[in-house]
């Protein structure tokens, strides 16, 4: 059985594992002993916290195979973009140039740096061994700190945002970083990259062009790869999709990925989750259906993937291995919702 829980210090080497095969881009999650442990002693302390707003608090997940210890996966929540250094992104935006004399009346498609997002709550850090991808356990990976937002909605802004990773080709190259950024740095897309991971991307940020910038001067690759996700990033994109996040308004300012956004209240794991009692028995065998369930605490949040034959109205019936890998009892409360 897999079961997402917050990540340990003890976990460090194989969180490291998982980081080294993460795609070019994944700043959050640098192959970089140091920086990961900060990240998960930043996690920790999040987690023991008495929180009552969302601020600087940051909460890291992993996804442990408890047949063997084996790490197969991580996903995190930063609970506010932003509240510790500026947040940027590019917005599409529409500029109008007109001449009444001329008759002319031209609209040019520009992105301009801002802030705007500032503030929100940012999904981060997503990765799962190749062999999950586009399982039910990816759902679990990602949608599993919904259903913790749910359960601690306090900790959280009322919006979430999430990055995802633009186009690179199989060298490392980037289109949209070679036509902008790389004018500003003498760096390629991947050591750009790099370095945000080890140090941060807002001294970078902040040497970018703080002008508008006209899209059609790009060159044609450039603007092709704008909004466009890396292959190894698509099941992020996907499962978000899914849940109700919508694009198109902003693009990551060094890849020109697309960035989500969503209301809390409209995120389907978190209008749809349900809180349940717990009854301890005989699971489905067969017929039933695929439910990530938790057991909405904090320091000891779990998460799992169980196929239910769960009813509207009544108690959700668990088996003793479940009850335990949640560390819920016959009477306690699960949250669930379907996959």
């Amino acid at each position: 059985m897999l079961v997402m829980r917050p990540a340990q210090m003890a976990d460090l080497g194989e969180v490291q594992r998982l980081a080294a095969d993460s795609p070019i881009g994944v700043t959050s999650l640098p192959d970089d002993v140091d920086r990961l442990s900060d990240k998960i002693a930043a996690s920790e302390a999040s987690f023991a916290a008495e929180v009552s707003f969302n601020g600087e608090e940051s909460y890291f997940f992993v996804l442990e195979d408890a047949a063997n210890g084996k790490l197969v996966g991580c996903s995190a929540i930063v609970a506010s973009a932003g509240y510790s250094e500026p947040f940027y992104s590019f917005r599409n935006e529409t500029f109008v140039h007109a001449s009444r004399e001329l008759k002319i009346h031209n609209k040019i498609h520009v992105l301009s740096q801002c802030h705007d997002l500032t503030g929100n709550s940012l999904l981060t850090s997503f990765y799962v061994v190749p062999e999950l991808v586009g399982s039910a356990w990816s759902e679990l990976n990602s949608r599993g700190r919904l259903l913790f937002v749910a359960s601690h909605p306090e900790r959280f802004a009322d919006s979430v945002v999430t990055e995802i990773v633009g186009y690179s080709d199989e060298h490392g190259d980037s289109p949209f970083w070679d036509a902008i950024g790389r004018n500003f740095f003498d760096l390629n897309y991947a050591e750009a990259e790099r370095l945000c991971g080890l140090k941060s991307r807002t001294f970078l940020a902040e040497l970018m062009p703080h002008y508008p910038i006209y899209v059609p001067l790009l060159p044609d690759a450039a603007q092709e790869a704008m909004g466009q996700v890396h292959p190894r990033a698509q099941i992020t994109f996907d499962i978000l999709m899914r849940e109700g996040f919508e694009t198109d308004h902003y693009i990551d300012i060094f890849d020109g990925g697309p960035t989500l956004h969503a209301r809390v209240s409209g995120i389907r794991s978190i209008a749809q989750s349900r809180v349940v009692p717990v009854k301890i028995g005989d699971a489905a065998k067969g017929g039933g259906r695929q439910y990530l369930v938790s057991n909405g605490q904090l320091q000891d949040y779990r998460a799992v993937l169980l196929e239910l034959d769960y009813a509207p109205g009544k108690p959700v019936t668990l088996d003793l291995q479940a009850a335990e890998a949640l560390g819920v009892g016959e009477g306690a409360s699960v949250r669930l919702v379907a996959v």
